[in-house]
């Protein structure tokens, strides 16, 4: 990007209120879409950079572990297909999708070698991923973030917001970390002790209790704990953390809707 494109883009972020940092991401975005008078009625969530933050350090630790270890492809296991970005599984995308989702923000090789992963899981994904490893194929950080909250995160709002009913009366902090959850867990509500924690939170939401909701999610780590999972053990208490301190009260410049 030139100097002078970036600083025509940190001239447009002073003037929507936002940190001038001359990179379009998350928060500019939805800043120029209310600007220009896009619909923002269809949205489920209001969701804190705070928390937005907190759930991509959950999933990639940061920047430069993405950037030394993700920017290709890795294969989970199992019926995972290839997954790319912060867990794009294109084994469970169409060609259509994954155009949509990734042109104009990788190179055209590699979004061929996205293309050629689409509909493939287990074996063939494993496979597949091998060769795409091989490959000059990279998904840059910036282009990973963006598919993420303009692409795959929406559809976990709506089902946060089905499985929750009332979630967005509570702070952003609080609709971000039950977000989180359910993108780290999927929304079943099946009558199972594993899914114990997941129940008693509906109530939860509906009296806008933050202090049972977080002790709801401090309850839930008995299903980690002496398994080596230490990883969700800490999730679990951050996001636990963010919903006890979550308030009311944002800047606009702060808040992503999805």
């Amino acid at each position: 990007m030139s100097s002078s494109l970036k600083n025509r883009i940190k001239k447009i972020q002073r003037h929507l209120g936002v940190r001038a940092d001359g990179i379009i991401g998350p928060v500019t975005l939805s800043k120029i879409e209310q600007a220009i008078g896009l619909p923002q009625d269809d949205y489920n969530l209001r969701v804190s950079l705070q928390g937005l933050k907190a759930l991509v350090k959950f999933e990639v630790t940061s920047k430069a572990n993405y950037e030394r270890n993700l920017t290709k492809a890795v294969w989970p296991g199992g019926k995972s297909g290839a997954t790319v970005g912060i867990g794009y599984d294109l084994g469970y995308a169409s060609k259509r999708k994954i155009e949509n989702d990734w042109k104009g923000l990788v190179s055209d090789h590699t979004l061929g070698r996205l293309l050629q992963a689409a509909g493939k899981t287990g074996a063939r994904a494993k496979k597949e991923v091998s060769r795409m490893k091989r490959s000059s194929m990279k998904v840059p950080y910036l282009a990973a973030m963006r598919v993420f909250v303009k692409s795959t995160l929406p559809k976990y709002a709506r089902l946060t917001r089905k499985a929750y009913p009332g979630v967005e009366e509570l702070p952003p902090d609080a609709q971000t970390m039950l977000l989180s959850l359910i993108y780290n867990r999927g929304s079943s509500m099946a009558n199972k002790s594993s899914r114990r924690e997941m129940r008693a939170i509906r109530a939860l939401v509906k009296n806008q209790d933050l202090d049972g909701i977080a002790d709801q999610f401090i309850a839930m780590k008995r299903l980690w704990k002496n398994k080596g999972l230490s990883g969700i053990l800490k999730r679990r208490d951050k996001e636990a953390s963010l919903i006890r301190k979550a308030r009311h009260r944002y800047k606009d410049s702060d808040i992503v809707l999805l």
